[in-house]
């Protein structure tokens, strides 16, 4: 009797530990006191020298003071395709610079985080694909820096498939619509050519394309002064800078969004009702950005 009752708490608080493990949307690698072109580059070198592909990079905000290098590898961009909810989204992972008191702060999107938020269910099948991806990136990122820190909030491993922010808020399973084509292959050509000038103060910070599966999806960077990455990121937090850029997915004929109440709060779990009352128009604001590159006014 005594060693199955050893056995049922062991089992409990087992579980218990598995149910209450937190999560946090980012990794800090560390600090440099190097300019951020130079941090970047060791990065990028250091991506490259482990088979990462880098996909894009960019300034937020267009200032100096931020960078955002994007990047994947092979294994994870095939993988996460495979999963037709937008799981093609899972594919870019970011690494974030931040200038403050004159040092560089290197940071990193959570593989554990994000890709059990974009995934859900299906992570659990590719399990050993994306922990493999997570313990590989933080080998290539210790000759950068030893901190791994875990920040920017918490939630609960086990919630972060059906996360929301608050009630009645939108789910990753809520996405905004924000066209549909006559063909996949018109879809791409039109938002090719919005970005390609610029549209609605946009620029294209990376772009995948799967031509086979019909499938692609574009980093946006929002430069508006008035409405874009100038106005909601000083308010909600520029430590989260590799939250950034915003993505729409185009995956046959149509394209779409991730809701901006789910994404923004995703990135930033820890905001108080109070903050994200300060950003209420910008979700509308990025809805209206992205939904105008794939409109073809020609």
């Amino acid at each position: 009797m005594k060693s199955i009752l050893i056995s049922i708490l062991t089992v409990l608080c087992f579980g218990f530990g598995v149910k209450g493990q937190e999560l946090s949307p980012y990794i800090k690698i560390g600090e440099t006191s190097e300019t951020i072109q130079q941090a970047s580059d060791n990065v990028v070198k250091v991506l490259k020298e482990n088979s990462y592909s880098i996909l894009g990079s960019y300034n937020p905000m267009n200032n100096s003071g931020y960078k955002v290098v994007v990047f994947t590898n092979n294994d994870l961009r095939n993988t996460v395709v495979k999963i037709k909810d937008r799981g093609a989204l899972a594919a870019a992972f970011k690494v974030g610079f931040v200038s403050k008191n004159g040092k560089i702060t290197i940071s990193y999107t959570n593989p554990d985080y994000i890709l059990r938020a974009y995934l859900g269910d299906n992570y659990g099948t590719y399990k050993s694909t994306f922990e493999k991806f997570s313990a590989d990136l933080k080998t290539a990122f210790s000759s950068i820096g030893d901190e791994f820190k875990p920040f920017g909030g918490t939630v609960e491993a086990n919630k972060l498939k059906k996360y929301h922010y608050k009630i009645m808020m939108p789910y990753f399973s809520d996405p905004v619509e924000l066209n549909e084509f006559s063909s996949f292959e018109e879809g791409l050509a039109i938002i090719e050519g919005n970005l390609k000038s610029k549209k609605g103060n946009t620029v294209q910070v990376y772009k995948l394309v799967y031509p086979d599966k019909e499938v692609a999806v574009f980093g946006v960077g929002l430069s508006s002064k008035e409405d874009g990455e100038s106005h909601f990121l000083p308010k909600i937090g520029t430590d989260h800078v590799a939250a950034l850029p915003y993505e729409l997915i185009l995956q046959g004929n149509k394209a779409t969004m991730l809701h901006g109440k789910y994404r923004i709060a995703l990135h930033w779990p820890d905001l108080t009702m109070g903050t994200f009352m300060k950003i209420m128009s910008t979700p509308g604001d990025i809805e209206d950005a992205l939904e105008g590159l794939c409109i073809n006014e020609n």
